[in-house]
Order: structure tokens, then C-alpha cells, then sequence
């Protein structure tokens, strides 16, 4: 760690100085940056004192804010996982602003030139100087090509990818560093936790990605009518230049303004969240950031989604077995909710399963007699995530996305038409995916498929057999033999193997007794050896030595 502390010491320093300032200086001490910068002596008090997780969260989004893109990008998608963080925390982490000041066009035109070759001016029509959008990673301007078609071209923020790797690198240290101080990063897996969110930063650092999630979702819904998904320009688009087709419309908050326009709202909102179980439960390809900026109303009263940088892939199993939470919950059958939960994550060998029934009963008492219109499925699915983590059930971080994806969802949903009943929306998907589950046709597509796997094995087999054949050729076969209770398991063999002897140093001397009496009483002839006592002595000895093994048996306390 010392030499990527030396490599980025500027940047240890301010990592080090805002955790002081936001109250968390014990962190700094513990994680051993105290060794490296000298802070004053009162930052490293435990500050660790009972608070509650609104507080917490505050400082932490301060903290996060303070340091800038890496940050709040980490800081953001940790809002997105309910399974990790208390829901205060997420509230405040939800409230994070990247109001970073924007870069200069002159910045722009030359990333520009780099990536295609030609002068902004030469490559548009018109472009804007200033831009409609600013935020963390890249602004927006608007422009209009040579064929007259307005866009909106994303520029990414000169310097941005360097300094998101330096700081990725840097919190990589630290979160093997806290591993090793604090059992809560232990259990939370920390290092995981933050390989997931850094795949998830860099992809948002590709515009080609984002560009690629787009026209995925643009083929999701060319039959739909109430859907719109902006056209991208792949001509005038890279890793680092994205420009697509450019939207106008209503944002979700001009509520009033769109009812004086007498837009159907009821209907705009039923669209919405239509869309989104298509996408979760139908495709398994959803938009994962769901809030009100990425929504447009156009004046045909079409949805318009921007922002693909963050998108949720759902296999068949992971649709399947969220469709079975749901309809569980809205039953209110415990049983099948711990069923589920165990299926749709992977559940440590420790897991006490009475305490894990005990929980979801209580969550279920907790929703008992709520009228299902009244029922927020994204907050019942994060409940149960919560209580997945709470016993260390690893849930898959894109099943983690979908319970605050639909939170978020129904909270948009809600200030547009606060009666839509949500859940009458979603369980047709959810019995739909339940009939395809145990369909006939896909039984035997699974089957056949699991035949396949089976024939692969078969034909391994014959290389698989060479190779053990070769370990145990040079006499170096592994063996791992793991005893739960080892301890008890040899203080029985050791039992055993005394009694054994015991039994066996009986026997022998039983022999030599009779072998001595029956050869005296049969020899008639009286030589030197037999006028001696033999039998007398060889019983004194033989006597002798059993008792001692008795006592030494009988001593070790395993006979």
C-alpha cells in the first residue's frame, strides 16, 4: 500500500482530510493513513457513538459530495443497492448533486478533433457553446447536423477517466485495508462489493456502452406507441462523444402544467410502469436509474427515456424467481418467501433458517391487511433483500437493482397518479412468467438441455481419468479431509484403539498363562528349566505389565 500511497499522495491526503472533517476520523486511524499524514490529534476520537442512520447518511453524502465524481458515482449506485444499506441511508445517499462546474468549449472541441478527425465546426451545423446539461462525468450541448436533424451531444469531462482510476485504485486499498480492521466490511464483503460498483463506473465512462444499452431499448419497444427511445448517431458518436437524437418535453415535476395541457396522466403513468415490468419480467434488459430527470412527457403524450448508462440484466431463472417472490408476498405466504429468497441467492452454510422465518413473519405481520393498491412492491421486494442480507445471503447485484428501480418507479408513478394500482399491473407478469416456468415445452428444453451438459461430462470423462491417472502416477494425489468436529471425532478413535489394545494384551497373556500350564502338566521330564518357578514368574511379569498399560489407558481418560 505504501507505494500507492507514494504514487497518489496528494490524493491520499484529501481522501484522508474529508473523512476527518465529515466525522470520520477513527476510519482514518484504523485503516492506517494516520502513519502516513499528520492530522490533528482530535480527528481520530472515536466518533462511532450512537446516531441515528439519518445522520450517518448525511455525513456520508457530504463526504461523498466533497470528493467529487468517483465519489458520488459510488455513492449513487450504493443508493441503488437496498440489500447493503439501511434506508435512511439510501434516502440521503438519493439526495447526492454533482453540481460540478461545467468545462470550457474549448475542451470540447478538441476532444472532438481527437476522436473523429475534424473541427466541430466542420462535423455540425450549428453547436451550442453552452451546455443544457452538466453532471459528473460529461455535459451535454445541442447541435444539429449536417441533414438538419437536431441532437444532443454528450461530451465526457477532460481528466475524468484518469482521476475515477486513481480513485478506484486508492479505494481497492482501502476497502482490503478495512476488511481486515472492521468485521461489518468483512461481512459485507466490501472488495466485492466495490469490484461490482467499479464495472458499473466504467461502463458509464464508455459512451459506446450506454449508446449500445440504447438502441437494445429502442428494439424492446418498436411496437409500442407510448414509448420513445432517442435515435443514436453512430457516425458522430465514441467512446467519449455520444450524440443522439435530441428530445423536448415535459419533465415528471411540471405536473400541473401538463394538466392544463389535458394530458391523460392516468394513462402516461400506467404506460410507464407497463414498460418497466415488460422490460423486468418480459426481456430481462432494464433502464436502472428511473428517476424523474431521465423521463420526458413529448407534447404526443409519448415517454421518453434518456440516461442508458446504468441498465439491470435479468437471466430466466433470476425473472422466474422474482415472479415468484412477488406473487408469494401478495399472498402473504411466508413459507414460499423463504423459499424463494434462499433460491434467488446463494445462502451461507451457517444459515439458521428458524431465525430467517422469524424474520420474514414479522415482515409479513408488518404488510398484514395493507389494501394491495396500497402496497409498494419495490419496497416489499427491498425489505426482503434486506432481510436476505441481514443473514448473509449474497443476492445478485441486478436483482438487488430491481426492488429500488421499482421503488423508485412507483415514487415517479405516484406524483403523476397517486390511485394507479400497481400491483393489478403486475400480476398478470408475474403468472405469465409462472406458467412459462412449468410449461411443458420449456420442462423439456431444460431437460435437453441438462442432457447436453451431462453428454459434455461424459466426453470429458476420458481426459479427466488421464489426468488423475497421472497425478496419482507421481504419487501427489490431494486429499482434503475436513471434520466438522475433529476434536471429538479422534478422542473416539483413540477410545477405540485402547480398548483395543486392552483387549488384545488381555488375550495374550491369557495365552501365555495357558500355554505355561498345559506344557508343565505334559512334560514328564524334570530338567533344570522346568525346576524353576516359570509359571509364578511369568505370571508375576506378565501381571506386572498389564496393570501398567491399564493405568496408563486408564490415565489419558480415553478407555
Amino acid at each position: 500500500m505504501i507505494g500507492k500511497r507514494m504514487k497518489h499522495m496528494r490524493r491520499y491526503r484529501e481522501i484522508a482530510a474529508a473523512l476527518a472533517r465529515n466525522g470520520f476520523g477513527y476510519f482514518v486511524k484504523e485503516v492506517g493513513l494516520d502513519q502516513v499524514f499528520s492530522l490533528p490529534r482530535r480527528v481520530y476520537v472515536n466518533q462511532r457513538h450512537s446516531e441515528t442512520s439519518q445522520q450517518l447518511g448525511r455525513r456520508l453524502r457530504s463526504f461523498l459530495e466533497e470528493l467529487g465524481p468517483t465519489f458520488i458515482k459510488v455513492g449513487q449506485i450504493a443508493s441503488m443497492r437496498p440489500d447493503l444499506l439501511p434506508k435512511d441511508v439510501i434516502r440521503e445517499l438519493s439526495f447526492l448533486q454533482d453540481e460540478l462546474e461545467p468545462f470550457s468549449f474549448e475542451d470540447v472541441q478538441i476532444m472532438v478533433e481527437q476522436d473523429f478527425g475534424e473541427r466541430v465546426e466542420t462535423l455540425f451545423d450549428e453547436f451550442n457553446p453552452e451546455p443544457i446539461g452538466v453532471a459528473s462525468i460529461g455535459q451535454v450541448h445541442e447541435a444539429t447536423l449536417p441533414s438538419g436533424q437536431r441532437v444532443a451531444v454528450k461530451v465526457r469531462r477532460p481528466g475524468v477517466f484518469e482521476q475515477i482510476h486513481t480513485d478506484l485504485e486508492i479505494l481497492e486499498e482501502l476497502a482490503k485495508r478495512a476488511e481486515r480492521r472492521f468485521d461489518w466490511a468483512g461481512q459485507y464483503q466490501v472488495t466485492g462489493v466495490l469490484e461490482e460498483f467499479k464495472s458499473a463506473i466504467i461502463d458509464e465512462l464508455n459512451y459506446e456502452t450506454e449508446g449500445l444499452n440504447a438502441d437494445l431499448m429502442r428494439k424492446q419497444f418498436e411496437e409500442w406507441d407510448s414509448i420513445k427511445i432517442p435515435e443514436i448517431y453512430w457516425d458522430y458518436s465514441s467512446k467519449r462523444v455520444l450524440t443522439m437524437e435530441f428530445v423536448e418535453g415535459y419533465k415528471l415535476n411540471q405536473v400541473d402544467v401538463m394538466k392544463e395541457a389535458n394530458f391523460d396522466l392516468d394513462t402516461i403513468a400506467e404506460n410507464m410502469i407497463q414498460a418497466l415490468y415488460h422490460q423486468i419480467f418480459k426481456d430481462g434488459l432494464f433502464h436502472a436509474d428511473p428517476h424523474q430527470g431521465n423521463f420526458f412527457i413529448t407534447e404526443d403524450q409519448k415517454i421518453a427515456l434518456m440516461d442508458f448508462g446504468l441498465v439491470g440484466r435479468l437471466s430466466r431463472d433470476m425473472k422466474s424467481r422474482l415472479a415468484s417472490l412477488v406473487i408469494a408476498i401478495v399472498r402473504q405466504d411466508a413459507n414460499k418467501i423463504v423459499k424463494t429468497i434462499k433460491k434467488l441467492g446463494i445462502a451461507p452454510d451457517h444459515l439458521d433458517e428458524s431465525s430467517l422465518r422469524r424474520d420474514i413473519d414479522q415482515l409479513v405481520i408488518k404488510y398484514y391487511d395493507v389494501p394491495l393498491k396500497d402496497l409498494s412492491i419495490g419496497e416489499s421486494i427491498t425489505d426482503m433483500y434486506q432481510i436476505a442480507q441481514h443473514h448473509q445471503i449474497y443476492i445478485h447485484p441486478d436483482l438487488s437493482l430491481v426492488g429500488k428501480t421499482m421503488f423508485t418507479m412507483e415514487s415517479v408513478i405516484e406524483t403523476l397518479a397517486p390511485d394507479l394500482d400497481i400491483f393489478a399491473i403486475a400480476e398478470p407478469y408475474g403468472r405469465d412468467l409462472i406458467r412459462q416456468k412449468y410449461n411443458p415445452k420449456r420442462t423439456a428444453e431444460k431437460i435437453f438441455d441438462q442432457l447436453g451438459e451431462y453428454g459434455e461430462a461424459v466426453e470429458d470423462l476420458p481426459e479427466v481419468l488421464q489426468e488423475i491417472n497421472a497425478i496419482a502416477k507421481k504419487r501427489k494425489v490431494p486429499i482434503e479431509i475436513n471434520f466438522s468436529k475433529a476434536d471429538t471425532f479422534m478422542r473416539k478413535l483413540d477410545q477405540v484403539s485402547n480398548r483395543l489394545s486392552f483387549s488384545i494384551v488381555l488375550l495374550a497373556f491369557s495365552l501365555i498363562m495357558v500355554g505355561l500350564m498345559i506344557g508343565s502338566a505334559l512334560n514328564e521330564q524334570h530338567s533344570m528349566v522346568w525346576s524353576i518357578p516359570a509359571i509364578e514368574i511369568g505370571f508375576i511379569i506378565a501381571l506386572l505389565m498389564f496393570l501398567w498399560m491399564l493405568y496408563s489407558i486408564m490415565r489419558s481418560g480415553r478407555f
